[in-house]
């Protein structure tokens, strides 16, 4: 067993679930790109898409369960979002794992492209929502959020990746949420969107033991230190964060695409 290869995985999953903790995301969105470019640049054996997007969804699903019970302490999330949104989103997740075994790998690239590029913009566009943290007070429009999670659910079910980079914008721009209930009540439906994408890798065998356990290890450890911090930390820095994060994944994973 080579462990500066399990060392590798480690610290990918460490750094993808500390920012998962923080800013409200499953952490594919850093782990995906980690995963398929860092491993060959040092010399070890890449992994297909199909691996990596399996190797998501279980660290994806460990990492929103640890933050989730953090968040769920202070009181920040909405029950009814999670509830309209969860169901609808582990619906359409569970469909696009099963569809994600049937693609090619340049496909499921394509698509988290396509995905990430479309949280990067929405990141940037100007959000009116107040930032109040009485979640009694918040109002949504719920048929508009039921639409949303089942497409965001399909599409993010084929690269495993539960949905919550762009939740979390969806529910910013779209949804009016405020900053922090948004990244508390994404963390809860990426936890249930997770369970439908998990299910669907494990059953299309695509995943991998040693580094799934790997990443869950790092996941138990990183989220819950990256939720505590995101409590002190001001709404704006994190708004910032998610939308860098983003954009340099995007820019890195069309690259690959394109050149």
């Amino acid at each position: 067993m080579d462990w500066t290869w399990i060392i590798t995985i480690f610290a990918i999953g460490f750094l993808g679930s500390f920012i998962s903790g923080m800013v409200g995301i499953g952490g594919s969105i850093i782990n995906y790109p980690m995963l398929l470019f860092i491993p060959p640049a040092l010399g070890f054996a890449a992994f297909t898409a199909q691996e990596v997007s399996a190797i998501s969804a279980i660290q994806v699903f460990f990492a929103s369960l640890m933050g989730m019970l953090v968040f769920r302490k202070g009181g920040l999330l909405n029950k009814s979002l999670v509830l309209y949104m969860g169901v609808s989103i582990i619906i359409g997740s569970f469909l696009g794992s099963f569809i994600s075994n049937t693609l090619p790998s340049s496909v499921i690239n394509l698509v988290y492209a396509v995905l990430a590029l479309i949280a990067a913009v929405m990141m940037f566009l100007p959000k009116k929502g107040s930032d109040t943290q009485d979640v009694s007070q918040i109002t949504f429009h719920k048929p508009l959020a039921v639409i949303l999670a089942l497409i965001i659910g399909t599409v993010s079910g084929i690269v495993g990746a539960a949905g919550a980079f762009i939740i979390v914008p969806v529910m910013l721009v779209v949804l009016k949420i405020p900053t922090r209930v948004a990244i508390a009540s994404s963390l809860a439906i990426t936890f249930i969107s997770s369970i439908g994408s998990t299910t669907g890798k494990f059953m299309g065998g695509h995943m991998l033991l040693i580094p799934s356990i790997v990443l869950v290890v790092a996941s138990t450890i990183a989220s819950p230190i990256g939720a505590k911090i995101s409590k002190k930390v001001n709404t704006k820095i994190l708004q910032w964060i998610l939308a860098g994060l983003i954009t340099a994944t995007v820019i890195k994973i069309w690259i690959s695409i394109l050149f």
